[in-house]
């Protein structure tokens, strides 16, 4: 039975953990995500969940903690931000590789140096390559239904692989919400009983995990990755309508607001989207044909479906909460830019707080003010922008 709750972000996510009821959960605290374990471990203490806490002294060691779990045929799960993210990556690529889909929130926060406990996207982008499927989340709601998706989304047998849902560090994740939860009973019957595809610990089919590759199979384990994360663009679709028919929520790679007239638009990741979608409606009562497009899945990249809805968008303002040293602008919008190649769409990228400075819904209309300017001159100037910089 669902039921309406006020959590944060990190509540939200253990709410989804404690809902689905892992196997084996490994923890190791940082900010800002310390709290989201430490809830879901008094649920594991009082009895509400039967998993087994690992308490482990290191991030590197709760992936690796992860893998052992996952590759003997447990539903793990873990959670981590900043150099916690940095510390796991290793074993992260491993984890993905050895097709294991082990869920793990991830509170995004800035990466050192200088040391910031705020929130950007450069702890999950620098892992945007490291194979996982990642899912962001605009609110702890999404935080909520994000999460549990995770778990039908990875352990599919087309695609078998891990999963980082990413909530911003501090915005939601400590910020309390009103949200809906659909219970244990639901999300158990949700996510189904976990069939592994193969475990460590089955007497009758003996595997070996870790083997050697040389050149003459490595690279067709590769083709296997890509083969799955393709896999994944589709199952994604699937899992967020089934979702919705139980929820009321459905979801899928992008969420269009105000699109249908827009001549304008925002493309954005997380907590963002909804100041942006502020940002839309002040615009419009200027007469700004404004809009907004939430970016859902970052990995699979969906660059087809963007591709066709920003060309029915006169201008795009792609807004990166990270940064790719040497490259003109950040990484949403250097993806963005690879499908999209039509010179009579202006494309512009807009760095933004970056170690966790505010952006408001002015700044984010004076985009949309920029972009009105370069539809309507055809002209977009300087390509790569920054909001919020004090030069």
């Amino acid at each position: 039975m669902s039921k309406r709750v006020a959590l944060t972000g990190n509540e939200a996510g253990a709410e989804a953990l404690k809902d689905v009821n892992p196997d084996v959960a490994t923890v190791f605290p940082i900010t800002p995500q310390t709290e989201l374990m430490h809830r879901f471990s008094s649920f594991v203490h009082d009895g509400v969940v039967d998993t087994e806490l690992v308490h482990v002294e290191s991030e590197h060691s709760a992936q690796s903690a992860c893998f052992g779990s996952a590759a003997a045929g447990a539903r793990t799960v873990t959670a981590t931000s900043s150099q916690g993210l940095m510390l796991m990556a290793e074993v992260c690529a491993i984890t993905a590789s050895t097709r294991l889909p082990v869920v793990m929130p991830v509170v995004n926060r800035a990466i050192s140096a200088p040391i910031n406990i705020h929130c950007d996207h450069s702890d999950s982008m620098f892992c945007r390559d490291a194979g996982w499927i990642q899912i962001y989340s605009e609110d702890s709601q999404e935080a909520y239904d994000n999460i549990i998706q995770a778990f039908r989304i990875g352990e599919h047998k087309d695609v078998l692989l891990p999963v980082m849902v990413c909530m911003d560090g501090f915005i939601t994740s400590h910020t309390m919400e009103a949200l809906e939860v659909i219970g244990p009973e639901a999300a158990r019957a949700f996510v189904g009983e976990y069939d592994p595809a193969f475990s460590l610990l089955d007497p009758e089919t003996r595997i070996s995990i870790g083997l050697l590759h040389m050149a003459d199979t490595y690279f067709e384990c590769k083709r296997q990755q890509i083969a799955a994360m393709d896999a994944a663009r589709q199952v994604i679709l699937d899992v967020g309508r089934d979702y919705g028919e139980i929820s009321g929520r459905s979801y899928g790679h992008i969420e269009e607001y105000k699109l249908d007239d827009a001549e304008v638009a925002i493309l954005a990741l997380g907590s963002t989207c909804g100041t942006a979608k502020d940002a839309a409606d002040r615009a419009r009562e200027r007469g700004i044909k404004a809009g907004v497009i939430k970016l859902r899945t970052f990995r699979p990249f969906p660059g087809d479906l963007l591709a066709e809805t920003i060309k029915r968008v006169g201008a795009v303002g792609v807004m990166d909460r990270s940064i790719s040293f040497g490259l003109q602008g950040g990484p949403v919008f250097a993806e963005t830019r690879s499908f999209v190649n039509d010179p009579t769409v202006p494309l512009i990228s807009y760095v933004y707080g970056i170690g966790g400075r505010d952006i408001n819904a002015t700044e984010i209309e004076s985009i949309f003010d920029e972009l009105s300017d370069a539809r309507k001159s055809g002209s977009v100037g300087e390509v790569f922008r920054f909001i919020g910089l004090r030069e």
